[in-house]
C-alpha cells in the first residue's frame, strides 16, 4: 500500500563532494551511501540496515551558480504532482523546478513554501511489487532512518495553514517551550514532526535521524569533521537530541538514547 498523500517519502543530501560526504556519514550514522553512482547522474542511495532511505545528489558547477547550496531536503509523497504544485502557487509558495519525469522513478518538482522552506513533491512510478510501494524512509522506530519532520518558520501558524491545505497536516498539540510555541504536526494518526517560529536564519526543514546513541553520535561527528551546534539535550519522552552540521554546511538532527 503506498504512503498517503503528503507523507514524508524521501530525504537527500545535496553535497558538493560525494567522496567527501560518503566518508563522513558513513563514520557517524547508521547507514552508508554508495560508493558509485546510480545511473547516469551523480546520484547515490543511503543504504539503511534495512532498506533505502534517502539519496545523495551532486551539486553541479551550475546548480551552485544557481544558488543551490549543501543541505538536506524532503520529499513529500503527493497523489498529483502537477496539481499540488499548482496549488503551492495558489497558497503562495514558489516553484524551484518545475514538474518532469524521471524514467522509472516518478514525477516530481522542487518548490518552497511562502516562507521559503525547501522541499520536493513526488509521485513515485509504482513498483511491479505492491508491497514495495510503501517508503520507511521515515520511521521513527527504526535505526537508521527519520524519525522528526521539524519546521523552523518566520511564523509557524501560517506555515501550518500551507501545509495542512495543501498535504492534510495537522497541529493538534502545542507545546509551550522558553524560545516559543511548538507546534507539533501529526499526519494519518501519526505524529510526523513539528514547526515553531524561528527569527534565526531563513525558513527550512531539519530532518532528524534515529541513531543507537546520540553522545556517541555527536562525539564521531566532531571527530569526522563536523560541527556540533546542539546537544546532547534531553527532550520530553526521556530521548535526547543533537543537531549538527557535515563538513560541508548541510544540517542535520539525530534522536535516540544518550
Amino acid at each position: 500500500m503506498a504512503n498517503p498523500h503528503g507523507s514524508f517519502i524521501w530525504y537527500e543530501l545535496m553535497t558538493p563532494d560525494q567522496d567527501a560526504s560518503k566518508a563522513f556519514y558513513d563514520a557517524v550514522m547508521p547507514w552508508t551511501i554508495e560508493p558509485e553512482p546510480s545511473g547516469a547522474m551523480d546520484y547515490r542511495m543511503l543504504v539503511a540496515p534495512d532498506g533505502l532511505v534517502g539519496g545523495a545528489l551532486k551539486l553541479t558547477d551550475e546548480m551552485a551558480a544557481a544558488g543551490a547550496k549543501p543541505a538536506w531536503v524532503g520529499y513529500i509523497g503527493v497523489d498529483d504532482v502537477d496539481a499540488t504544485v499548482a496549488s503551492v502557487k495558489e497558497h503562495g509558495g514558489a516553484v524551484i523546478l518545475p514538474p518532469h519525469d524521471f524514467p522509472g522513478v516518478g514525477r516530481f518538482a522542487m518548490v518552497t513554501d511562502p516562507q521559503g522552506a525547501l522541499f520536493y513533491v513526488m509521485r513515485p512510478t509504482p513498483p511491479a511489487n505492491d508491497a514495495d510501494a510503501t517508503s520507511t524512509a521515515f520511521a521513527p522506530e527504526r535505526v537508521g532512518h527519520v524519525a522528526w519532520n521539524e519546521l523552523s518558520a518566520t511564523d509557524h501558524k501560517a506555515a501550518l495553514g500551507f501545509y495542512s491545505a495543501l498535504f492534510g497536516h495537522e497541529n493538534k498539540e502545542t507545546m509551550a517551550m522558553p524560545m516559543g510555541d511548538y507546534a507539533f504536526i501529526d499526519h494519518h494518526g501519526t505524529r510526523i514532526g513539528a514547526a515553531h517560529s524561528s527569527g534565526e536564519g531563513a525558513a527550512h526543514w531539519l530532518f532528524y535521524w534515529h541513531v543507537p546513541s546520540v553522545s556517541e553520535t555527536l562525539g564521531k561527528i566532531g571527530a569526522a569533521g563536523g560541527s556540533v551546534m546542539i546537544g546532547p539535550h534531553e527532550v520530553p519522552g526521556g530521548q535526547h537530541i543533537g543537531i549538527a552540521q557535515d563538513p560541508h554546511g548541510a544540517a542535520f538532527g539525530v534522536v535516540g538514547a544518550l
